[in-house]
C-alpha cells in the first residue's frame, strides 16, 4: 500500500487495509501518536467501527520518549548526516542509504537496536 499524502483519508485506507489483511482472530494494538489526522472525525469515526478489533493506545502529546522511531530517526541523522558538509543532496542520499543498509546488516556492531535506551 503507498500513499503520496497523510491526511484522513490515508490514514483511514490504512485503517481498513490493515483490518481487512489481519485474521479477525487476531487483536490489533494501535499506538498512535499526535498527528491531526488521527484525530479528525472520519479518522476517529474508523476507529471506533473497527473497536471490537483493536485497541487504540493514543501516546502523550510531545513525548518523543515514548515513540521508538523517534530514537531511530536520531541514530539516523547522527550517523548519516550530524557534522557533515554535503555537496550534493545526492550525496545526502547516499549516506542515508549506507546507514540504512548496515542497520539491515545484522553482524554490524553499530546498528541501532530499539531494547537500548538513550537519553
Amino acid at each position: 500500500m503507498t500513499c503520496e499524502k497523510k491526511n484522513s483519508a490515508s490514514f483511514c485506507a490504512f485503517i481498513e487495509h490493515l483490518m481487512l489483511s489481519v485474521s479477525q482472530e487476531r487483536p490489533i494494538v494501535l499506538v498512535m501518536d499526535n498527528a491531526s489526522y488521527h484525530h479528525s472525525a472520519v479518522s476517529k469515526a474508523m476507529l471506533a467501527f473497527y473497536e471490537e478489533r483493536s485497541m487504540t493506545v493514543w501516546l502523550p502529546p510531545y513525548c518523543s520518549d515514548l515513540n521508538p522511531i523517534e530514537r531511530f530517526w536520531r541514530h539516523l541523522k547522527d550517523n548519516a548526516c550530524a557534522n557533515r558538509l554535503y555537496k550534493s543532496i545526492d550525496e545526502v542520499v547516499d549516506s542515508v542509504g549506507k546507514v540504512l543498509a548496515n542497520q539491515n546488516d545484522i553482524s554490524y556492531s553499530d546498528r541501532f537496536l530499539f531494547s537500548k535506551t538513550y537519553c
